[in-house]
């Protein structure tokens, strides 16, 4: 699905970039007060993607978009959601080996992989600016995280990450590739419904039993892991890996880790430190980078 985009095009997608990764920045807000509440991990998954699938169902039907696919492309979603639930699940199980500062710090080699995957098979040319960029992004997320200095990197939990950012990458990248006139909205359903599916086989195999939501607090913070990390995220990542390309898209996920910090520190209360703010600079400048090697190009 690479293009060479407009102008304009490039605009729009870049715009859904950072839309996607502020909405998925904002996972802590539900999922920390369903864990505090005794949640298990594939009860939050499942509440998560279910809801996910229903709204985009609801807009659809509003929409009187068409729900019919042909059965190769049921096949390619079916890929397409394996993959994304693998990496959302191989993440979450990563946090019971090791922090989850140290998990989602480490997730964000994903852009590498991604340039990396590109280049080995589709010859992709890796220039200075967006390796400059991809460096800034790194560098920068790692500052964000604050280790306590007692924290044990495990080999499970980062096998498991590694696995989690290989397959984002694979998802990113056959986004990309895969040519199709279908609608973002009905596309990303699609692979949410399989996404769903394989989360539920996920949660009967570990024996992780469906919990049930009870109070008006639970019910609002899985609304919000439907709407604002998975259905808004993934509908502007589609349309902005359209736009733009699965690197660019890709190394613009920096911004999420900056989300998740300036919701900790204005919600949660936490500190902000020069270590952050050099962080967040670090982070922006390689988002600037990669924008500014876009429109050159």
């Amino acid at each position: 699905m690479e293009q060479q985009p407009s102008g304009n095009n490039t605009l729009k997608g870049f715009a859904a970039a950072v839309v996607a990764a502020v909405c998925y920045g904002t996972n802590p807000l539900g999922t920390l007060k369903l864990y505090e509440d005794g949640f298990n991990s594939g009860t939050v998954l499942s509440y998560r993607y279910g809801l996910a699938v229903l709204m985009f169902a609801l807009v659809m039907l509003v929409r009187r978009e068409s729900f019919a696919i042909k059965w190769g492309h049921a096949i390619k979603f079916a890929l397409l959601g394996t993959f994304f639930a693998l990496s959302s699940i191989t993440l979450y199980v990563s946090f019971h080996y090791m922090a989850a500062g140290i998990a989602s710090t480490l997730l964000f080699v994903y852009p590498i992989m991604t340039a990396l995957l590109m280049t080995a098979f589709f010859h992709e040319k890796v220039t200075w600016s967006t390796s400059m960029a991809i460096l800034l992004a790194v560098a920068g997320v790692g500052m964000l995280y604050q280790g306590d200095g007692d924290a044990k990197l495990s080999t499970a939990g980062f096998a498991l990450v590694m696995a989690s950012s290989l397959l984002y990458s694979i998802y990113i990248i056959a986004v990309n590739q895969w040519q199709t006139t279908m609608s973002s909205l009905k596309f990303t359903f699609w692979i949410l419904v399989f996404c769903f599916l394989a989360i539920l086989v996920f949660s009967w195999l570990s024996g992780d039993s469906l919990q049930m939501l009870h109070t008006p607090m639970q019910w609002g913070c899985a609304l919000q892991l439907a709407l604002l990390p998975t259905v808004l995220s993934l509908f502007f990542m589609t349309i902005s890996i359209n736009l733009i390309g699965s690197t660019p898209s890709a190394i613009m996920g920096a911004l999420e880790p900056v989300t998740a910090v300036c919701i900790g520190v204005l919600i949660f209360g936490e500190a902000f430190s020069l270590r952050l703010g050099i962080g967040i600079v670090l982070i922006l400048a390689g988002v600037v980078l990669i924008i500014l090697r876009k429109k050159k190009s």
